[in-house]
């Protein structure tokens, strides 16, 4: 029988600290965890999609603009906001400090408890966008801060995750009963192109197999591929990302090498040819110069 070790595609980019995205929220072996928005950076980022899990998040201090999908709202209120693993977000705090929670939990989390499976089905506050950005009451703020509250306070108990999924359960249908949802402007232009051309990253990534190498790679051949001059499009996500498209481009890229070294038993050769390049040796340097360790010096040094 073959593992997902064996097969000749890879379909999900996991989870490693040391990986070098766009943004990603740091997410250790946990299947659940609670953060105080107070303590932990709030900063400035644009999250392309492939993750693995799920994010609540609610902002109670802080205004600023937020992204998802193409749809922009304005934050000037208490919020919150359920995001599916494959959205596009970004955010840009302008003004105040920040407060609130947010929590990210697993795909598997859900699988290991079917109630809450079924809440998220049927409310269905991640998966319609019309649905995932919640106004809070000023009324209401004080419940909802309890909730937060108990389930950051839960997760170092023996039971915490248990108690957590009902308190996620219990935010998600006083949210949905509230029924109060944010009305977006359109997120303009330039986030129409930035959000085609994660999507086209995602998509040449995403089927990476050692026998159909990916076709796009560089700037030029992206920006052609959305009918875009490279120039705009480096502009666009220099602007709104603060790196241009050969930065992204090789950070997936590298990411993704770094996956296929520790998911797959693919040779280099394999992998070289998979991520577009024409020969090992080039890989080898692409690789060396972005890390600092072979590739194989990195597959052994951390699969020891």
């Amino acid at each position: 029988m073959k593992t997902s070790l064996d097969l000749k595609e890879i379909d999900l980019l996991r989870n490693f600290p040391e990986l070098t995205p766009i943004y990603r929220e740091s997410h250790d072996s946990k299947q659940i965890k609670v953060f105080n928005r107070e303590i932990e950076d709030c900063r400035n980022y644009l999250s392309a999609n492939r993750r693995d899990f799920y994010k609540v998040l609610m902002i109670t201090g802080g205004d600023g603009i937020f992204t998802l999908g193409l749809n922009k709202y304005m934050i000037d209120k208490p919020t919150m906001i359920f995001i599916h693993p494959n959205d596009i977000i970004s955010w840009q705090k302008t003004s105040g400090e920040s407060a609130g929670y947010y929590l990210l939990f697993k795909k598997d989390f859900i699988n290991h408890h079917p109630m809450l499976k079924a809440t998220i089905e049927r409310l269905a506050l991640f998966n319609d966008k019309s649905k995932s950005m919640v106004c809070v009451e000023e009324k209401d703020l004080p419940g909802f801060i309890r909730l937060w509250e108990s389930m950051y306070n839960e997760q170092e108990n023996q039971l915490g995750e248990d108690a957590i999924q009902a308190y996620i359960q219990l935010l998600m249908i006083d949210s949905a009963r509230m029924s109060k949802f944010l009305i977006p402007e359109s997120a303009g232009e330039d986030y129409d192109h930035i959000h085609r051309f994660f999507g086209l990253l995602e998509e040449e990534v995403s089927h990476i197999n050692y026998e159909k190498p990916i076709k796009l790679r560089t700037a030029q051949e992206f920006a052609v591929s959305l009918g875009l001059h490279p120039n705009y499009l480096n502009r666009i996500l220099k602007k709104r990302t603060g790196q241009n498209v050969s930065t992204h481009i090789k950070g997936r890229l590298l990411d993704e090498c770094k996956a296929l070294l520790l998911q797959t038993t693919w040779t280099l050769e394999q992998i070289s040819y998979a991520v577009g390049f024409s020969d090992q040796p080039n890989f080898n340097f692409f690789f060396k110069k972005n890390t600092g360790l072979t590739p194989n010096a990195y597959r052994k040094g951390v699969l020891q």
